[in-house]
């Protein structure tokens, strides 16, 4: 199959300006120039995107392309009726880029991260947080370890997930309640602020 990065120009077997849609429901029938159209709309802003959530280049350029490679293999399941083209491949780029977050080592969670207990944190506060966090929602969740295992701020997330702000702090602020009641009400009652950046984001 043709890498949708060789094509720098518009496919000339395509017509005039077909949509988004056109192009995926093309792609569902296996054509490959309209998975190079695709490509050429929309690679930069899925690049943008990649950068702001994993700093290595290298690793961007690897997740786009497996991200159109996936767009490639489930355009038949693409639904416009449910989203919008560019919405449905900005979500498919954005899942494996939190999965490439998922598969680096990441610095362990410490409970003072979170809270700041007037005495020092119990040594199995780290294995507890860790479960706390695997009760999540998948929405919460994902917030969570891009917050705190990664360092972003609340407006990078914003930014990153598209979220208004309001609403990205209202799901931490929602997970860190779920987190304190699977904890059993050991962290202290109010939101912690944003944790110090981890040495390992560049």
């Amino acid at each position: 199959m043709t890498d949708p990065r060789s094509a720098s120009a518009r496919p000339e077997s395509l017509t005039p300006d077909p949509t988004d849609e056109v192009l995926i429901a093309r792609m569902a029938q296996r054509d490959e120039d309209a998975l190079s159209e695709l490509h050429r709309r929309h690679a930069r802003l899925l690049y943008a995107l990649g950068h702001r959530m994993l700093q290595q280049r290298d690793d961007v350029e690897s997740c786009v392309q497996d991200a159109f490679m996936n767009a490639w293999k489930h355009a038949a399941r693409f639904d416009p009726s449910r989203a919008k083209a560019k919405t449905w491949l900005v979500s498919i780029a954005h899942n494996r880029f939190l999965q490439e977050l998922r598969d680096r080592p990441v610095t362990e969670l410490e409970i003072a991260d979170w809270d700041a207990p007037s005495s020092a944190p119990d040594p199995t506060d780290r294995l507890l947080a860790g479960r706390a966090v695997d009760g999540l929602e998948d929405r919460q969740r994902q917030l969570v370890e891009l917050a705190y295992y990664r360092g972003y701020s609340h407006s990078e997330l914003a930014q990153i997930t598209g979220l208004p702000l309001g609403t990205v702090k209202s799901r931490l602020r929602a997970a860190l309640d779920q987190m304190r009641a699977v904890l059993g009400g050991r962290a202290a009652q109010d939101p912690p602020p944003p944790p110090p950046t981890p040495p390992h984001r560049r």
